[in-house]
């Protein structure tokens, strides 16, 4: 009986006794499972502003069920999330992008369907579909190639814009959730910018990269016709065409493409991608080209599958600087799960430091894993 006394009240516990133990935390990973206990233990985390670095959602062998890996502190969280098996098409500001079947757009916050706990108010947003007048979509996949969003959807709701990349990544749409019924078409006629792999929002601006790492740039206003234009050309002096180009926004003050090379083992059928370099490249805004970069200091990046994410490692234990973490990424081809690891720009080489139980998940997974920045606001 006193147990159960115990077990009932643990979302009563005093604040103060609260704060206390939250002081006494050290792993990002225990920040997040403080956060998800219940909705007074996640306001005293909203309430100390604890950021979380980026971990990997991986699914599980149980059904529309997915874990949590910490990479930087190589632990895999015992906290199951409860996640339909849809194709994710982004992780931004903590939350996933998801496309209905009838091409509707959901978001929904992975940290809110924690199994074993009550799910949250809040932890689905439903957006109209997206159907251009002038675009069918073969399937899903063709849909929806890419998503991201401006800010947290619900704490911003007024300022929030989630912006897309649809049809086979030469077309882009943005919604602003708090003013917009319908999705605003970009027009980018005569452009001629194939092959568009990311966007990053930086204020009112969007912009988005294509492989070659040309840049478009256009300004989210109430105008009824939104048009886009050239930022600046390709990048130079790279190696040869990328097997992936990511663009970056590096904390609000500039933006970085990184051009990821991969060969090709095996047969054309069932053969796959390896990944074997990374190059950097910074944008000179007054000038709008590309400078190769060789060190990010003591920063770290995280790519793969969603918005690439950009931190400052010294901000989290355990996170190595001067590195990019990166995980196999969803491709028409055939992009290995276990093409992943910690690529360290000074030394070129790839390591993979990961458990043991980390390992035997990534390689059943059937679905790409994604990097999600684990939030206790919304």
């Amino acid at each position: 009986m006193v147990l159960k006394a115990m077990d009932s009240d643990w979302e009563n516990l005093p604040k103060d006794l609260l704060d206390l133990i939250f002081e006494r935390l050290e792993l990002q990973s225990d920040y997040l499972a403080f956060s998800v206990v219940c909705k007074s233990w996640n306001s005293v985390a909203k309430n100390n502003c604890s950021q979380a670095g980026p971990m990997l959602l991986i699914s599980s062998d149980k059904k529309d069920t997915w874990k949590l890996y910490d990479v930087t502190n190589d632990k895999v969280l015992d906290l199951r999330l409860r996640l339909s098996n849809k194709r994710f098409s982004g992780s931004s500001k903590g939350w996933l992008v998801v496309v209905e079947e009838n091409y509707a757009v959901t978001l929904m916050n992975p940290f809110s369907r924690v199994k074993g706990c009550k799910e949250k108010e809040n932890s689905i947003i439903s957006l109209p579909p997206l159907m251009h007048p002038d675009q069918s979509f073969k399937d899903l996949n063709h849909c929806l190639c890419k998503a991201t969003i401006s800010t947290y959807p619900i704490l911003n709701a007024d300022s929030c814009i989630v912006t897309v990349i649809y049809g086979d990544h030469d077309h882009f749409a943005f919604i602003r959730l708090g003013q917009d019924t319908n999705w605003t078409y970009i027009d980018d006629r005569g452009l001629q910018f194939p092959l568009v792999e990311e966007v990053v929002h930086i204020g009112d601006k969007v912009y988005a990269v294509n492989q070659r790492g040309r840049l478009l740039s256009f300004d989210i206003t109430s105008e009824s016709e939104i048009k886009c234009k050239n930022f600046s050309e390709e990048v130079k002096n790279s190696l040869r065409m990328s097997s992936k180009t990511y663009l970056l926004n590096s904390n609000e003050k500039g933006l970085l493409i990184v051009k990821r090379h991969a060969n090709w083992e095996g047969n054309v059928l069932d053969g796959k991608a390896v990944t074997y370099k990374f190059e950097i490249f910074e944008l000179n805004f007054d000038k709008h080209e590309w400078i190769e970069k060789e060190t990010l200091d003591d920063a770290a990046l995280f790519l793969g599958n969603n918005s690439s994410v950009f931190v400052v490692a010294s901000k989290f234990p355990g996170c190595q600087p001067n590195c990019i973490y990166f995980n196999s990424d969803w491709h028409p081809a055939n992009w290995g799960p276990e093409d992943f690891g910690v690529y360290n720009i000074k030394t070129q080489s790839i390591s993979k430091p990961y458990t043991t139980t980390a390992m035997a998940l990534l390689g059943r997974t059937t679905r790409p894993a994604m990097w999600v920045v684990p939030t206790s606001r919304q």
